[in-house]
C-alpha cells in the first residue's frame, strides 16, 4: 500500500473516531456549552488546543485558492476541531493523481500549485520574521498559561479532572497532534530526530509545536517565501529551490 493510501486510511479512521467520541460524549454528558465545564485546567487545555490549530489554519489558508473557501475551512477547524483537520487532509490526498500518489504525495498535498508558482513566489518577500514573532509569542503564552495553572491549581494528573468533556477534548487535541507529527516525520531527515520531536509534541503540546516551527523558520532567510517551511530539504533542492537550507 502506498504512503498516500496509508495516510488516507489513517485520517479517515481518526475522523470516524472523533465523530464517535463527540457523539458518545454528548449522549452521556450533554452539550459542552456550559460554564461549569470551564475549569482552570479545561481552559488551559483549550488554549493549548487552539494554539495548535493556528499552524493548521495557516496551512489551510495558504492551500486554498479562494479566500472564501479558506475562511469556511478555518471556521470549521475552530468549531469542529480534528474532525475538520482529518476531513481536509483526507480530501487533499483523495485529489492526488495516481502519479502524485506514488511520487512525493506529501509534497503535493502540502503545497498549492507549487510547480507553476514557485519561481514567482521566490521573488516575493514574505513575513518570515512576523511568523517567528507570532509562534514564539504563542509558545510563551502557552508556557505562561501552563506555569500559572500548575502554580494556582496544582497538577493536572488528578482523576477528578478527567471529566467526559476533558477526555473528549484531549482526544481531539491529540488527533491534531497526529497530523502535525506526520508533517514533522516528513520534514526530518532521520527517524531518530523525528521521534524526538514527536515525543516533544506529545509531552508539551503546542509549546513543542511552536518551538519546532520557530526552529524551522530560523532556517529561512527573511526574504524567503514562508511556505518553504512546509517542505523538507530534499524536496526544496530537488524540485525547484536552489539554496540548501537546514
Amino acid at each position: 500500500m502506498s504512503l498516500a493510501n496509508v495516510l488516507k486510511t489513517l485520517f479517515f479512521m481518526l475522523c470516524c473516531l472523533m465523530i464517535v467520541t463527540l457523539g458518545y460524549t454528548i449522549s452521556i454528558a450533554g452539550l459542552p456549552f456550559r460554564k461549569d465545564l470551564l475549569t482552570p485546567w479545561m481552559v488551559a487545555t483549550l488554549v493549548d488546543y487552539y494554539i495548535n490549530v493556528v499552524p493548521l489554519a495557516a496551512w489551510v489558508s495558504y492551500r486554498e485558492s479562494s479566500w472564501i473557501s479558506g475562511i469556511i475551512w478555518i471556521i470549521l477547524l475552530v468549531c469542529l476541531g480534528s474532525i475538520t483537520t482529518c476531513a481536509y487532509i483526507f480530501i487533499q490526498f483523495f485529489k492526488l493523481s495516481p502519479e502524485e500518489s506514488l511520487q512525493e504525495p506529501m509534497y503535493h498535498v502540502l503545497l498549492w500549485n507549487a510547480i507553476n508558482n514557485s519561481m514567482e513566489h521566490k521573488r516575493k518577500n514574505s513575513p518570515v520574521v512576523a511568523a517567528k514573532i507570532l509562534f514564539g509569542s504563542l509558545g510563551l503564552v502557552m508556557l505562561g498559561t501552563l506555569v500559572y495553572t500548575i502554580l494556582t491549581y496544582g497538577s493536572p494528573f488528578r482523576t477528578e479532572l478527567f471529566t467526559p468533556w476533558m477526555s473528549a477534548t484531549l482526544i481531539d487535541f491529540y488527533i491534531n497532534v497526529v497530523a502535525l507529527s506526520v508533517w514533522v516525520a516528513y520534514k526530518e531527515s532521520s527517524w531518530f530526530s523525528a521521534f524526538l520531536w514527536v515525543i516533544l509534541l506529545i509531552c508539551f503540546g503546542s509549546i513543542g509545536t511552536c518551538v519546532y516551527i520557530v526552529q524551522q523558520l530560523w532556517c529561512l532567510h527573511s526574504e524567503d517565501p514562508v511556505y518553504l517551511i512546509l517542505l523538507n530539504t530534499r524536496n526544496r533542492a530537488e524540485n525547484w529551490y536552489d539554496r540548501t537550507l537546514c
